[in-house]
This record gives C-alpha cells, structure tokens and sequence, in this order.
C-alpha cells in the first residue's frame, strides 16, 4: 500500500491544480490564457511541472481582506468566535417566548372550540331526551 502512496500524492496534486485552475476567474489568472493553463496542467501533470507551475506562477493570490491571517490557525487566533449557549443566548430565550405566546393563543382558540362544540352537543341529547316538541297532544 505504502508504494501506491507517491501515486497517489501526484494525483491529487494534479487533480487539486485542475479544478483550482477551473474555478479560478479569468481575471486572477497570470502569464498565460486560462485554456493554456489547463492545458499544461494535463500535459505536464504525471511530472508534476504543470501543477506546480499553476499553483506558484498561474493564479494571483490576493491577501485576505480583514487581515484574517493566512492560515486557518491564524484566522482562529484573530477571530475567536464567542459561543454562546442557548440558555444564555438572550435571542433565543426571547423566540421561545415568542413561540410561548403563540402556541398559548392557539391553546384558548382550541379550548374554545371544544367548549362550544360540547355545548351544541348538550343541547343535541337535551332536545331529544325531552321530546321533540312537534308531537301532537294526547287525546283524552
């Protein structure tokens, strides 16, 4: 396994140039027209010369805005992200409430519409165990 490992290595490497010269805008793309650069990434890429050559000359890098840092570790360093829990988080305590309110709105709705339905069903088995009131009277 450790053999195919160089392999590999170039592989990736040739495949990481490709698609970075691919997504790469025509207008950071230096020395040469983007389609020449593709070409001698496919070219020269078994040799590792076009990939290199791509990655060292072709693109112009740019600084990143903010001076984040160059590295993701740096990014981290300047950036340190303040995490909050949501039992701590004042926005999130403020939806619950919110969602609270709304969901204790559609309870009295519901609770509304059982009462006035079991009241219609009362009346219901009321006016039948009395009788209909449209029967005839009783000769006598």
């Amino acid at each position: 396994m450790l053999r195919y490992l160089p392999f590999l290595l170039v592989l990736a490497l040739w495949i990481y140039a490709f698609i970075d010269c691919l997504n790469t805008p025509e207008s950071q793309v230096r020395g040469l027209p983007k389609v020449v650069w593709v070409i001698v990434i496919l070219l020269f890429g078994e040799v590792l010369v076009g990939p290199i050559a791509w990655l060292v000359v072709g693109r112009h890098r740019q600084p990143v805005v903010g001076g984040g840092g160059s590295t993701p570790s740096e990014w981290h360093r300047n950036h340190s992200a303040k995490w909050v829990a949501p039992d701590d988080n004042p926005e999130f305590l403020r939806s619950l409430k919110e969602e609270n309110k709304k969901d204790e709105a559609l309870l009295k709705d519901w609770e509304a519409d059982l009462r006035r339905r079991e009241e219609e069903l009362r009346r219901k088995q009321d006016g039948a165990a009395n009788g209909p009131d449209d029967t005839p009277p009783a000769k006598g």
